[in-house]
Order: C-alpha cells, then structure tokens, then sequence
C-alpha cells in the first residue's frame, strides 16, 4: 500500500484530483491511500505517508517541503500545472509512483 498526501493552499481544491487519482490506482489494481490537506499542515503528516505533492499554486514552498519531508526519506515534487489543470489523476499518480520508486 502506498499513501500519497497532496497539500495545497486550503486541501480543498485537490478533493477532485483526489478522487480522480484513487480511481486510476483501481484501474490499475494499486493499493494506494490518496488524500488533499492544507500545505500548513504537512509537518503533521511527515510519519503517515510515502509521498507528498504540492499542488501548483503552492509550489512556491518546496523548498521548505523539502526540509520537511527530506529527513524521513519522503519524495515531494509540485504537480505540473498542466497535470492539475486537467485534473489528470493517471498522470499524477504516475508521478507518485515515480517519486516513490526513487
């Protein structure tokens, strides 16, 4: 199982990407654990996840993501705009894969 946490300026906006990315993983028979919370929040996350994404309009504090995350081993990208844009949860969750894999 892989738990993948988005962090964004409310944890609202991704609800949708949420849903869309859980909906790849059964696709594709993935156990996976996906969930939206505010960026403020991610230091209560750092001990219940395997990946953090930061949604585009929050990309600006990944470099503090990365002082975060970086110590616990967690993978932390900003998703591409385009990506959330439309709402590609395929794609997204193909990137958390990747990260997760590293």
């Amino acid at each position: 199982m892989i738990i993948i946490k988005l962090f964004c300026a409310s944890g609202m906006s991704t609800s949708v990407l949420v849903n869309k990315m859980k909906d790849a993983a059964k696709q594709k028979g993935i156990e996976a654990e996906i969930s939206a919370f505010p960026e403020a929040q991610m230091d209560r996350h750092l001990d219940s996840m395997n990946v953090a994404l930061l949604g585009p309009q929050v990309g600006y504090t990944l470099g503090k993501a990365k002082k975060l995350c970086d110590p616990k081993g967690i993978p932390v990208e900003v998703i591409p705009m385009i990506d959330y844009g439309m709402m590609n949860g395929a794609k997204v969750l193909d990137l958390a894969l990747k990260l997760a894999q590293k």
